[in-house]
């Protein structure tokens, strides 16, 4: 069990369970199970402290810390958002706990895709069961998400008891294009944002959204600001003479904040 004093914006909630990851449970004493990096933990808030149950000093170092990103200063990062546009200051506010993972990017790249038409729910039915079908088994309940070679020796009809339906063929693609080194994903996070995107798109079924959100959540390009049709909504209602470069190199965070901020405020979009 790791321990950290006094965490300073950390919601585990608005971070855990807002769509940017979807292997994170929340049990019945508000704490949050779940899988990362092949690894299975425990994650709640005690008081001001964040506590990781099943982990230990060496994998908190090489894995949760740069997970949960606990060395970025959202403090700062919300400060220099403040000033764009009074609504984002309102949104950061009512959110100030939100952070922005650092997930595998296989495994980010995989999971928007399958998140295509789909609801929340449903895209984690979808990913457990690929779990429990091809990733290695950590614990009684625990799998690893199943790496890309694994799933590129498939054929898509092998997905259909996941019932993935038409993205069981944009799955075994992608996987077939990381793993046999078509697209390497390390080289995206270096690239231009444009040529970072384009890269991502070579696979079948893959389109800006699912490229920006794999940028985002599985790359850490913070200046990336995925649309989907929430984020358009609140763009055209609350934003409506900006464009997501508006918002500059921390568009990402601005965007999670405004997301958030637009589903726990339904009555802006009569």
């Amino acid at each position: 069990m790791i321990t950290i004093k006094d965490i300073k914006d950390f919601n585990a909630a608005q971070t855990l369970d807002c769509g940017q990851a979807f292997r994170w449970k929340e049990l019945s004493d508000g704490s949050f199970k779940g899988v990362a990096f092949g690894k299975a933990v425990t994650i709640r808030i005690q008081d001001t402290d964040l506590i990781i149950d099943g982990t230990d000093e060496n994998d908190f170092q090489a894995i949760w810390r740069k997970y949960l990103d606990l060395d970025c200063d959202y403090g700062a990062i919300r400060k220099s958002l403040e000033g764009i546009h009074p609504i984002l200051r309102e949104a950061a506010a009512f959110a100030p706990g939100i952070r922005i993972l650092n997930q595998e990017p296989w495994e980010a790249l995989c999971s928007f895709i399958i998140s295509q038409n789909n609801n929340i729910p449903r895209i984690k039915g979808i990913i457990e069961r690929l779990c429990q079908s091809y990733g290695e088994q950590i614990d009684e309940e625990s799998f690893a998400f199943p790496t890309a070679a694994r799933l590129a020796a498939l054929e898509p009809d092998a997905l259909a008891p996941i019932r993935a339906g038409f993205r069981a063929r944009y799955i075994i693609d992608g996987a077939r294009k990381v793993a046999g080194g078509e697209i390497d994903l390390e080289a995206v996070r270096k690239m231009e944002i444009n040529d970072a995107r384009r890269e991502l798109m070579k696979i079948t079924g893959v389109g800006i959204k699912v490229a920006d959100c794999t940028l985002l959540y599985g790359l850490h390009r913070l200046d990336c600001f995925p649309l989907d049709v929430w984020m358009k909504r609140a763009m055209s209602v609350l934003f409506p003479e900006m464009t997501p470069e508006d918002f500059g190199e921390y568009g990402g965070i601005a965007q999670q904040y405004i997301f958030h901020y637009s589903r726990m405020h339904p009555e802006l979009f009569p």
